[in-house]
Formats: structure tokens, C-alpha cells, sequence
């Protein structure tokens, strides 16, 4: 009898940084990624959860924020970027998300 295992990772809910480049890529404006940065990094502290230094959390912030750019979430135009509708589906668990056939 074969049975399926369930992997221990499963892909888990977005994380912090995650919803704070959402939050702030939301509204109207473009941002250069330092600027992008600082307002996250100032959202953060004002939660308590900039912690592990602020360059880690610089690369960390870098990582998500191409990671949004290749799924089509946000527009990298030179050096600005700019939140697009479907930023919104970034928060979204992926269990929630119907899967077409």
C-alpha cells in the first residue's frame, strides 16, 4: 500500500517583511529601493520585529522584493518600483488560491 507523505515544509504564510513591502508597494507612489527600504525598516522597528541586524534584514527586504518582481506582483522600472493589482494576491495562502484545470 502506498501512502503519500505529507513533506515537514510545507510553504507557509507570508512573513513580515513580506507584508510590509506589500503594505507600502500598495499605495499610488514609486519607490528606489533605499527609500523602499527605510519605510519598511521604519515599520518594522515600530512592531518590534526588526531584529537580526539591519543589513540581513536589507538582503532579506532585497530578496522578497524580487521575488514580488518575477511573479509579476510588482514593476521594476530602472531603479523604481511600483506596486501592481495583483500585489495584493502576495498575502494570500496558497491554500486560498483556486487552481485552474
Amino acid at each position: 500500500m502506498l501512502m503519500q507523505r505529507k513533506s515537514a515544509f510545507s510553504r507557509r504564510l507570508p512573513d513580515l517583511v513580506t507584508e510590509e513591502l506589500v503594505a507600502v508597494l500598495s499605495k499610488k507612489s514609486s519607490f528606489e529601493f533605499k527609500q523602499l527600504f527605510d519605510v519598511v525598516h521604519e515599520r518594522l522597528r515600530a512592531r518590534n520585529a526588526a531584529s537580526g541586524g539591519e543589513e540581513m534584514l536589507r538582503l532579506r527586504a532585497y530578496e522578497k522584493l524580487q521575488n514580488l518582481v518575477s511573479r509579476g506582483m510588482v514593476k521594476k522600472t530602472g531603479k523604481k518600483y511600483k506596486g501592481l493589482a495583483s500585489l495584493s494576491k502576495a498575502l494570500t495562502p496558497p491554500e486560498a488560491i483556486p487552481v485552474a484545470k
